[in-house]
């Protein structure tokens, strides 16, 4: 009977730690889609005027939605609509940006999606 209990709750508890795990991958995943950065050091990166700031400001703040929203669907799915959104984030980037400030935000933009794991 002792064993029995014994095993019972050891069983629980490697239930417990796996499922733990599990989330704890699901946020770090989740994590990665989180695209928010510090718009003053992209300001100042790209040397973007207050006009060009304010409209970076509003495109980005789009493109971490989308990004966020894409985090929560299936792989392949997921994949898809992350695509949708870096083609219509620089759309829009190069619309609002000249194109020495447009290919550091390219740049940028790379090294971030890399250093995430997205690319």
């Amino acid at each position: 009977m002792k064993k029995m209990i014994l095993t019972v709750i050891a069983l629980m508890s490697m239930t417990m730690t796996f499922a733990e795990n599990e989330n704890t991958n699901s946020m770090n995943a989740t994590a990665a889609y989180d695209m928010t950065v510090n718009m003053n050091k992209l300001g100042q990166a790209l040397g973007l005027s207050k006009d060009q700031m304010e409209g970076v400001a509003e495109i980005h703040k789009t493109f971490c939605a989308e990004m966020l929203f894409a985090a929560q669907y299936s792989k392949e799915e997921r994949d898809k609509m992350v695509e949708k959104a870096i083609k219509k984030d620089l759309a829009y980037m190069d619309y609002m940006l000249n194109k020495d400030q447009y290919r550091k935000y390219v740049m940028l933009l790379n090294v971030t999606l890399h250093n995430r794991g997205l690319k």
